[in-house]
């Protein structure tokens, strides 16, 4: 028995030390995620599901190793970009590091275009550490009937470190400061309602100079990837919205949280209870939290849908009802054990969405998700109704127009009065006043066409058009009490229990906006990026028209 037990321990000591596996995230900003949609939508590979965003480096590095195996079936263009992501995820792909070199030690590789640069990287059989240099410099403009005229130069420094211990924890830091180079306090106003991650920042807003971020996080994940475990800061996006999700989307700021993840064969379930930032009409809220529960189920290689519940927490710095994983979150907020007076304190959402690939280079997906469920009054029309909806069904065509590496979506979006807003006005579903869910106010709706093109595997152009109707206003009594309230804004539901919620009623409002990006990777891993903006906003209660342009250019390395 004895030397069964030595026999049986030296096995999973060399099974364990050869095994290579990295447990971080792949960051969720990352292109190799369109890229693996657009390979599962060419049916190129299989289960990947793009609807949980992010996943691990292992689990990456598995899906391009099937691309690779299948490589004369995918256009030239694609095969390039297959080289750089197996540059890229290297050490995965390979358990060595040959196409890459470290700053500290080789300086004369900063400018190489066939290596993976560091500024550091160690790896052994137990350990794995990779230091990365980031900075960039953007210059933003406007001019516009709304926005007005705004210049500012921002200019940003930071690093990234991560890497795996033993094969099965990950760890991982990105921070940066930036500071403005140029501009005013209006520039800097401007700069704050462009571009989320300076909205959430209130020393930048205070201070008027500088502004920092960060994201780290622990990872445990076991060999077989059946549970993950991370708790830190990072962003997870939810849902299989094509242009953007009802659920979990990138409109706000990462959080921190708490994450369980468990899979077997083509189930998937995910739990996470966050901490979030929101006031009540200005006012700071003590404590803001969410807890959230997803499961999607494969069905055969063309076919998922996903089941997702959400509940947000407001004034309650912690709650163990919520924490339990396996619960169902509106019974568990109806039944908590903490009863504070206010049987509204906090707001309960479900959704369910489905994803088919009924054609090669097709894919449909089709989401639903429902803010507040009375059964007794489901069928009514009257105006005190509780029942809010939104729902959205997408299109993405591969190689459109038989045109390689062309992919067009189509997607609409329509969400009912109130949704994502809360009659407390402190449960709202939002985190710094932004959305979680999809980037529309309530009361309104959205038909949007998105082209994305890569011209070669480092110049990329995506043209995204939004046509969108929306509806708002609040109407007061000469004591300043709400008597209507259109449900259009979801930071104040205030009179709702009252107000007549009909789609589209009150302020009218069209919006059509285009928005073109456009990136070059000119050397591996330094980038020349332009943002531009174009939107005509048509205020048809004022009878008023205005056009606003806006636009980014920006120097990034990622180093």
């Amino acid at each position: 028995m004895k030397k069964f037990f030595l026999l049986l321990v030296l096995i999973l000591f060399v099974f364990l030390k050869n095994s290579e596996a990295q447990v971080e995230l792949v960051p969720a900003d990352n292109p190799v995620y369109g890229y693996l949609e657009r390979m599962l939508t060419m049916k190129i590979i299989k289960g990947y599901n793009p609807a949980v965003v992010p996943i691990s480096r292992g689990s990456v590095s598995d899906y391009l190793k099937i691309i690779k195996e299948n490589s004369s079936k995918i256009s030239a263009t694609d095969r390039k970009l297959l080289e750089d992501f197996d540059i890229e995820f290297q050490y995965e792909l390979t358990s060595g590091i040959k196409n890459s070199s470290s700053l500290f030690k080789e300086i004369k590789n900063i400018f190489s275009d066939d290596k993976q640069k560091y500024l550091y990287a160690y790896t052994d059989s137990n350990a794995t550490l990779f230091l990365d240099g980031l900075g960039s410099l953007s210059q933003r403009e406007s001019r516009g009937d709304s926005i007005g005229r705004h210049s500012i130069g921002l200019g940003e420094l930071g690093f990234r470190v991560r890497g795996t211990l033993y094969n099965s924890v990950a760890y991982y830091l990105r921070a940066s400061n930036g500071q403005k180079l140029s501009g005013d306090s209006n520039d800097v106003t401007f700069a704050r309602y462009t571009d989320p991650k300076l909205y959430a920042q209130y020393k930048f807003q205070y201070e008027q100079r500088n502004f920092d971020t960060f994201e780290g996080y622990l990872r445990y994940q076991t060999r077989e990837n059946w549970l993950a475990l991370t708790v830190g800061r990072n962003p997870v996006y939810q849902g299989f919205g094509f242009i953007d999700r009802l659920f979990l989307s990138n409109n706000t700021v990462p959080y921190d949280f708490l994450k369980l993840d468990l899979a077997y064969k083509s189930v998937t379930y995910s739990f996470l209870y966050g901490s979030i930032r929101g006031d009540s009409l200005g006012r700071q809220l003590d404590a803001k939290n969410i807890a959230t529960h997803r499961v999607d189920v494969g069905f055969g290689d063309n076919f998922r849908m996903g089941l997702f519940e959400s509940v947000i927490i407001s004034n309650s710095p912690f709650s163990f009802t919520f924490l339990n994983p396996i619960s169902f979150l509106t019974s568990a907020e109806l039944s908590k054990a903490s009863q504070t007076g206010d049987n509204n304190a906090n707001n309960s959402i479900l959704g369910i969405d489905a994803f088919v690939i009924p054609v090669r280079n097709v894919a449909l997906q089709g989401s639903f998700l429902v803010d507040d469920l009375e059964f007794s009054t489901l069928f009514k029309s009257n105006a005190k109704i509780t029942n809010k909806f939104a729902w959205q069904l997408g299109g993405l065509w591969s190689n459109a127009f038989t045109l390689s590496n062309l992919d067009l979506r189509i997607e609409y979006t329509k969400i009912d009065p109130f949704v994502y807003s809360h009659v407390s006005n402190k449960s709202t579903y939002t985190n710094w006043d932004l959305p979680l869910g999809h980037h529309l106010a309530p009361n309104s709706d959205e038909i949007a066409f998105r082209l994305n093109y890569d011209f070669t595997s480092r110049i990329n152009l995506n043209l995204l058009f939004q046509h969108q109707r929306s509806a708002d206003g609040i109407i007061l009594d000469s004591t300043g009490r709400v008597i209507v309230n259109y449900g259009g804004n979801v930071n104040n539901a205030s009179g709702y229990s009252y107000s007549d919620p009909s789609f589209l009623k009150g302020n009218r409002i069209n919006r059509n906006i285009i928005t073109a990006n456009f990136s070059w990777q000119f050397i591996r891993q330094f980038f020349i990026e332009f943002k531009y903006v174009h939107r005509i906003i048509d205020n048809i209660y004022q009878n008023k028209k205005f056009t606003d342009d806006y636009g980014f250019a920006t120097i990034r390395v990622d180093y």
